[in-house]
């Protein structure tokens, strides 16, 4: 009886124990709590922090003290951002057939309570994944526009959770605060982005994202997890029934933020250091004070000063310069065509016309004179392309006959390539279009010089690589119709015809270049030259030694004697199977040519694509004595290697 006498207050001393201890781990929670900086960003003059305090906290805002980097600091609060910093929340809703149902319908009624209570200036946006992923709606304030975009919402089979995430992130935008809270019931399915690049990608990011998982526990939320970890957020287990405390607990969130403003203390040396938040709390919530910080590494002491504009004249806006640039194009195009020789063949009248004239200027006879005056008067002044750039024609002229040289080889290439400029044309010609590269490097670089220089010497080189490539291209058509030329010059012998008329056979019936070239042939032949030596001027234009086996050929004949049809038919059959092996040993080194152009063409090309793009990446490359090095190292490695692969993949046949 006594024992049970004790007990009764022995157990009520044990509870009012408790209950004081209780009450004090509850006064030690508020006294201690904690609040989190949920987004801040530089301004002119300071920092503003978004501060996300409880939900029981009432925050003395008069009192807000702010350190940064160790110094307190001016600052202010206000309640809510009120449009200052702009706020972004995404809310992607998982819309797979396994929502179908009343917890589809829970889903929609706790999105309609998310959007209600949402302050007026956070930006909302929609969207929706399942079997295909969908921004139904952009970041807007317009929350009408909101719901009725939620009464539209319909199911799909499949769930893209990861695409829908990405297409979140990317349409939460890159400035103020982004927020994100996903709605998943399933493991995702057939997302085209991996689990591993989309945690990067948040990670890479300010947002945050917090994921509401509906019936889904355990191991099944492990990816969850994993994209709430990426962006600073946790995982909300809950049931259809919960959905809309979840949602409306989320929006609270946004809705308890307190804007920060502080202003850098003065002489403040330090870039980075951690900047601190005291928010102290009115005594009726028990008194105490909320703290919050993070570390920031874009401190700076003052404000970057402005740059003065050195140019105090009227500048010309971006597009006159574009317009500049296309009409000087324009221009060059035109000279370049003007330049261009037009040959037309004299009319009979006209060549009757023009030897009457000059046989009338030389006699004394009065009709001579008389022709001489009416063609005179027929005649009408005019400006022709030859009279306009005679004098320009005429110093390039005068250049290469300084340089007999430069002139035989430049008349040579032209030959080859079936050009009818002459070499004083082609050099003015050459330098047109290297003025006018370099003037669009300059335009294309916004008045870089070193991209002006790059392009000036492609327009140097340019025309001349040209010029190799069409002469090499005439050069293969001329080998590869060469057999059947030799087997239809064997034909014409064999049927009694002479070697001039199987020439001038081969001129009516044969293809270009071969039939223009034997053209030329007959007309030196009318000249006086011998047929060898003109046969031997097409083999030097072309160097062919293929068809200077021919003439060779011709030469012994017309003084050994002997079957030349015959000698015709077995040079062509030998051509042709040279020519199938030439084709055979390029078919066996096409990959390795194709691997040394690729790897040559590789560092200059991706150079030049950064001097147009971003031509400041380069300049530790020209401007450091180190980048120098490297450059020059690199391109004589890049010309010994392009050099060894282009002996490796070429085959003499």
């Amino acid at each position: 009886m006594i024992r049970r006498a004790l007990l009764a207050p022995v157990v009520a001393v044990l509870a009012v124990a408790l209950l004081w201890v209780a009450g004090l781990s509850c006064a030690y929670a508020d006294a201690t709590a904690t609040a989190q900086i949920s987004h801040f960003e530089r301004t002119g003059t300071g920092l503003s922090m978004l501060v996300s305090v409880p939900a029981d906290a009432k925050v003395d805002l008069d009192h807000v003290a702010v350190t940064i980097a160790g110094r307190l600091a001016t600052a202010s609060a206000q309640a809510g951002s009120t449009g200052q910093v702009r706020r972004t929340a995404i809310l992607a809703m998982d819309t797979s057939t396994s929502m179908r149902g009343a917890k589809f319908a829970a889903a929609k009624t706790a999105a309609a309570t998310y959007i209600d209570a949402l302050p007026p200036d956070v930006y909302l946006g929609i969207v929706t994944y399942g079997g295909s992923v969908t921004t139904a709606l952009p970041p807007t304030r317009d929350r009408s526009r909101a719901t009725a975009t939620l009464e539209q919402l319909a199911l799909h089979p499949a769930t893209l959770l990861y695409d829908g995430v990405q297409t979140a992130l990317d349409d939460a935008g890159e400035k103020g605060q982004r927020s994100i809270l996903v709605l998943s019931d399933g493991a995702d399915t057939a997302s085209t982005t991996p689990l591993g690049r989309l945690t990067a990608a948040v990670a890479q990011t300010d947002a945050l994202i917090d994921v509401v998982a509906v019936d889904r526990a355990g191991t099944s939320t492990a990816s969850l997890r994993r994209i709430a970890a990426a962006g600073r957020g946790t995982v909300l287990p809950s049931d259809p029934t919960a959905l809309s405390r979840t949602f409306a607990a989320e929006a609270g969130v946004l809705a308890r933020q307190i804007l920060v403003t502080a202003h850098l203390p003065a002489g403040l040396t330090a870039t980075r250091g951690t900047v601190e938040v005291t928010l102290p709390t009115l005594p009726t919530t028990g008194g105490g004070a909320l703290t919050a910080s993070a570390y920031d590494d874009r401190l700076q002491a003052t404000p970057p000063a402005p740059v003065a504009d050195r140019q105090a004249h009227w500048v010309l806006p971006g597009w006159v310069m574009y317009l500049g640039a296309g009409l000087l194009a324009v221009g060059l195009f035109a000279l370049i065509l003007m330049l261009l020789p037009r040959r037309r063949a004299d009319s009979a009248e006209e060549l009757v016309t023009s030897y009457t004239t000059r046989t009338g200027a030389g006699g004394t006879g009065g009709a001579g004179a008389t022709g001489g005056a009416g063609a005179a008067g027929r005649a009408t002044p005019r400006l022709d392309a030859e009279h306009a750039l005679a004098s320009a024609t005429t110093a390039a002229a005068d250049l290469l006959r300084r340089n007999a040289g430069l002139e035989a080889r430049i008349a040579h290439w032209l030959e080859g390539a079936g050009s009818d400029l002459k070499p004083a044309e082609w050099l003015l010609v050459h330098l047109v279009v290297a003025v006018a590269a370099g003037l669009l490097g300059v335009l294309l670089g916004r008045g870089d010089a070193i991209l002006g220089l790059v392009f000036l010497l492609l327009g140097a080189i340019g025309p001349w690589a040209y010029l190799m490539l069409c002469r090499s291209r005439r050069q293969q058509r001329f080998a590869e119709a060469l057999p059947d030329t030799l087997q239809l010059m064997s034909g014409s012998l064999s049927a009694g015809l002479s070697l001039a008329q199987t020439i001038d056979t081969v001129v009516h019936e044969g293809s270009d270049p071969i039939a223009s070239e034997f053209r030329r042939v007959l007309v030196e032949t009318r000249l006086g030259v011998d047929l060898e030596d003109a046969l031997d001027g097409v083999a030097e234009r072309f160097d062919s030694p293929d068809f200077s086996w021919v003439v060779m050929a011709i030469r012994v004949q017309r003084q050994l004697g002997g079957n030349l049809a015959e000698l015709f038919d077995t040079v062509a059959a030998t051509l042709r199977e040279r020519q199938y092996v030439r084709r055979q040993v390029a078919a066996l080194s096409a990959e390795g040519k194709l691997s040394a152009i690729v790897i040559g063409a590789l560092p200059p090309v991706f150079t030049l694509y950064l001097l147009v793009t971003n031509s400041a990446y380069l300049h530790p490359l020209v401007h450091d004595p180190r980048g120098i090095i490297m450059v020059v190292f690199g391109v004589v490695w890049l010309g010994i290697g392009a050099f060894w692969m282009s002996r490796l993949v070429k085959v003499e046949v």
